[in-house]
């Protein structure tokens, strides 16, 4: 045998073992004897590098260089699931997809609901081509050279190379399409998750707060060889594709599952909603004992035909519903309460208790919300306290054992002075919260404005993070948003190692000028002033200097523009240290105006109008409509009422918004209407 063919044999070898252990738990051979084959086949490939695959089971292990993700659009837009935490919901779902399909007979699979990140696995003649995330629905990030460490995720199908050397006659496993996407859940095993805690806490590392958080933040890491080291986990539970092999997605399933896909075991198929309720309650209890967290039942109409007679809301499938578990209580004792500083100053009381298990994970800490939520609950120091998880992530406080109480015991007495600065806080009549209001020296604020003037929706330099803030932060390099723009390479390379990285991070500050002036005025991080106010902000005022320069009256006389948003921003211009802030970068070429293009585009055909959008849409997705209202003066609103000007109507559109619309007399206009009712 060749070295050649010698190479070609391990690969076949080692994902038979691959899939034997991490899919099937039934290893045939001992860790150390996988590790033989396995530094075997890394010798071999480096001797013959003219047959490198980037599907080889050596690839496995990542590699310690950033990456970059790129942004890939969905084939099959991933929609999320309409949730419900009622039994009498899903009765009614049951009824409604029933009436939806005319009374025809259908079967509904119940699976269980992974609380991890969503993926779709793209496939093409046998081997993995693509991975990507969820991201919006509509396009994710390509998360390939991550997905390829997850062992449990076949890179080869083995039934792809026998079909194509001809088909056992014995052989009824269903053949594998030449194209076809794969979806399911990246996850990260409890026993991972409780090792990796431990560590990042003897280490001094903020702790993850959950595996699916843990998940999400290894898969989006820019080195694979990190994500290797987590060992995540994947089951899948949705296939797609033009020749799939069943119309039955639970056959599907299964055929997926003979190809070498980790499918879980506890799928059931159901005909009566007798049946559906037995599996939920079934698995209330006995899905705490899964090495996995899961939160929930997915209900699916099994018949891919049914599904496509009962189609899509604008949201959800009405073929599928999730149902979701009630949070766990526990009751637990608080110690201590401390006080943390959020960007905008505000102040949110923390509770520190006693350990305690809660939805499989270590609880220690939980937010108290503000000084009445804690008044509400009368707490005291030592106090016997419930708490649950909302929506099984985040802990909160939601009842006292009064009759354990220390008749000792201090009641709660809420901060006086910002923990970080020192500040006197203040409280605004008519708000909950405390703010710190040393908004330019106390330092949560101002990594916290830093970090919200690089985020996706403001700024988008998405080459610097929470982290790297902190770091710049420490040694001096910025003290505002404005210090951004004078870095340089050499400030941030150190000893000459990070040039590579270095030069990205100055490279996506500089291209952060060309952000529009609207994402600007969102990225300033003027408090109360959110993506649609600063839109309708710079709309108006065109430029910055017309902004800073706006009065009370002007402000509120604005549509969509209250009282407390105007005297935001007429705070936030009248500070000096901001008015430097925006000179400064005004000097370094950020954006400060709208474009020519925008000043022309804009018009006033829509003004005064109200306008809801539902449905799916040929020409423009439903944001660039919404950018194209208000462009041209209109209000986009979520909900119809009697003050709607009309509906912007795709395919699709949802029934209780039809029915509602043709209730109040509310004009409907399809995609081309409105069109040339803007002249476009």
């Amino acid at each position: 045998m060749t070295e050649e063919q010698r190479i070609i044999q391990l690969r076949k070898e080692l994902h038979e073992h691959n899939h034997r252990y991490y899919v099937l738990n039934q290893p045939v051979i001992s860790d150390q004897e996988f590790d033989f084959l396995m530094h075997e086949l890394q010798d071999l490939e480096a001797k013959h590098p003219e047959m490198a695959d980037p599907n080889s089971p050596t690839q496995r292990v990542g590699s310690d260089l950033n990456q970059e993700f790129t942004q890939v659009v969905h084939k099959y837009p991933m929609l999320s699931l309409a949730n419900t935490y009622s039994e009498q919901d899903v009765r009614d779902w049951f009824a409604s997809v029933s009436k939806g399909l005319a009374g025809e007979p259908f079967e509904v699979c119940c699976e269980l609901k992974y609380d991890g990140l969503s993926i779709s696995l793209t496939y093409e003649e046998g081997r993995l081509v693509r991975g990507v995330t969820r991201g919006d629905g509509v396009q994710g990030d390509d998360v390939t050279g991550n997905v390829k460490t997850i062992r449990s995720i076949p890179l080869v199908l083995p039934g792809w190379e026998k079909q194509l050397q001809g088909r056992d006659l014995f052989d009824t496993t269903p053949a594998i399409p030449k194209t076809f996407e794969i979806r399911g859940e990246i996850l990260m095993p409890w026993k991972v998750f409780d090792r990796l805690n431990q560590e990042r806490e003897e280490a001094g590392e903020p702790l993850f707060a959950n595996p699916r958080n843990a998940a999400s933040g290894t898969l989006k890491s820019q080195k694979s060889d990190l994500v290797a080291s987590r060992q995540l986990d994947a089951y899948l539970y949705y296939l797609l594709g033009e020749t799939l092999p069943c119309d039955g997605h639970y056959e599907n399933m299964e055929t997926a599952r003979q190809w070498g896909f980790k499918v879980s075991e506890g799928m059931r198929k159901c005909r009566t909603i007798d049946e559906i309720i037995d599996f939920i309650n079934h698995w209330d209890t006995e899905r705490r004992n899964l090495p996995v967290a899961t939160d929930g039942i997915v209900l699916k109409v099994n018949s891919l035909r049914q599904q496509r007679s009962l189609g899509y809301t604008a949201k959800s499938p009405r073929w599928a519903i999730a149902y979701k578990y009630k949070a766990e209580r526990e009751c637990t004792r608080l110690r201590e309460v401390t006080y943390q500083v959020g960007r905008t100053g505000a102040v949110t009381p923390v509770a520190n208790m006693d350990p305690v298990l809660l939805a499989g994970t270590t609880v220690k800490r939980a937010t108290l919300n503000n000084e009445d939520f804690i008044r509400s609950f009368d707490l005291h120091i030592g106090d016997y306290v419930y708490v649950e998880k909302g929506g099984e992530i985040i802990p909160k406080i939601v009842g006292v054992d009064t009759a354990r109480r220390d008749p000792q015991a201090q009641p709660v007495i809420f901060a006086t002075h910002c923990p970080e600065c020192g500040t006197p806080l203040v409280r605004v009549e008519g708000e909950a919260a405390h703010y710190c209001p040393n908004d330019a020296g106390c330092p949560p604020q101002i990594k916290g404005r830093i970090e919200h003037f690089i985020a996706r929706k403001a700024m988008n330099i998405d080459s610097l993070g929470p982290e790297t803030i902190d770091d710049y932060y420490r040694r001096g390099l910025v003290r505002n948003i404005a210090d951004l723009y004078r870095i340089r390479v050499d400030d941030i390379n150190g000893d000459g190692s990070r040039q590579k990285s270095a030069l990205k991070i100055v490279n996506g500050i500089e291209a952060s000028k060309n952000v529009p002036f609207e994402r600007v005025v969102f990225a300033l991080g003027i408090r109360f002033v959110g993506e649609t106010s600063a839109k309708l902000l710079a709309r108006h005022f065109k430029n910055i200097e017309a902004l800073q320069n706006a009065t009370l009256d002007e402000l509120t006389q604005l549509e969509g523009i209250g009282e407390v948003i105007a005297k935001s921003v007429v705070a936030y211009f009248h500070n000096p240290v901001n008015q430097d802030i925006i000179a400064r970068l005004a000097s370094y070429g950020v954006c400060m105006s709208l474009s020519e293009e925008q000043m022309q585009t804009m018009g006033d055909v829509l003004a005064g109008k109200s306008i809801v959008i539902s449905g799916v849409f040929e020409h423009h997705s439903r944001d660039e409509y919404k950018t194209m209202i208000e462009q041209h003066g209109g209000k986009n609103v979520g909900s119809i009422s009697s003050k709607t000007s009309f509906i912007l109507a795709g395919e699709n559109m949802g029934p209780s918004k039809l029915q509602k619309a043709e209730k109040l007399g509310i004009p409907i206009i399809n995609e081309q209407q409105f069109l040339e009712m803007i002249g476009g």
